[in-house]
């Protein structure tokens, strides 16, 4: 059920739906959620309590669904081999975040993600992964997709083309990119080539995504994934439903009350709003 507000009111530690501006109800959330076959959960990838929550998320859908995968922006698809080894008990932390090239590949501090791991691993939940070779990346943004060869996409399909609204998102988030972009705007040429990298990274996540469930790895699959591919709708939803999957659902977290930008119906199914005691650094946790 909702509880129905006459303002936007949204205490610490509660869900509220942005489209109707109402707090909702944490075990039927779970409940609709558990329905849908990929649930994003964005982050900010330096904030521990997201992904203490991130966390608490992934255990309330394994409440409702034993056929649950969870997959990490962090790896590159490579790196799947080592996932599965660490997910069938095959090493300790150690082997497994030098197995994963975790400084490599990521860098940041492994003690945020490690409760995410040790959860898979202790409940026997697959771990997905769903990034792309990084200079991919690089090569589509300065050369296009059309410049590189099939067999060196690392099994992605070209992007859906930006709409102007996702290329108005990211300058605006970006400051435009580079200095030099500042007196641009997000129409300009300059800044296909920053659009066209970011869609790499959208468009890897939502082909490994769908590919995990066309193989029907799982039913549900959890997406651990930065929120500027997640927001309003863009990045990673849309190539998602490009593909063919629509039952999907985006969940963000807030610090303080959101402004009405983000009271929409496309910002995100709902949104936590995050406690602002003290958080335990990472290596106390």
């Amino acid at each position: 059920m909702t509880k129905n507000t006459d303002t936007v009111f949204h205490p610490q530690t509660t869900w509220l739906d942005p489209a109707q501006k109402q707090l909702t109800d944490y075990p039927q959330l779970m409940r609709e959620l558990s329905q849908q076959q990929i649930v994003m959960l964005g982050e900010y990838h330096d904030r521990y309590d997201i992904h203490r929550w991130q966390l608490q998320v992934c255990s309330g859908l394994l409440a409702h669904r034993q056929d649950i995968a969870v997959g990490f922006e962090m790896f590159p698809r490579r790196l799947q081999p080592v996932l599965d080894a660490w997910i069938a008990g095959e090493m300790d932390e150690p082997l497994f975040l030098e197995k994963a090239e975790w400084g490599t590949v990521w860098g940041f501090d492994s003690a945020l993600y490690m409760p995410i791991f040790r959860f898979c691993r202790e409940a026997g939940v697959p771990m997905l992964a769903l990034n792309c070779h990084r200079p991919l990346v690089t090569r589509v943004g300065k050369e296009g997709w059309d410049a590189v060869p099939v067999e060196e996409r690392d099994g992605l399909t070209p992007a859906k083309d930006a709409t102007m609204a996702y290329r108005e998102y990211l300058f605006a988030i970006t400051n435009g990119g580079p200095p030099w972009m500042k007196d641009k705007s997000a129409a300009s040429p300059e800044f296909d080539r920053f659009v066209r990298a970011q869609q790499v990274w959208d468009r890897a996540f939502a082909c490994n995504i769908a590919n995990a469930l066309y193989d029907n790895k799982a039913g549900l699959i959890i997406g651990i994934i930065g929120q500027g591919h997640l927001e309003y709708g863009h990045g990673t939803p849309f190539q998602l439903r490009d593909l063919g999957i629509e039952k999907q659902a985006v969940l963000l977290t807030c610090d303080k009350p959101l402004d009405e930008a983000k009271l929409v119906q496309n910002y995100a199914k709902a949104v936590y709003r995050l406690p602002q005691n003290f958080t335990p650094a990472p290596s106390q946790a």
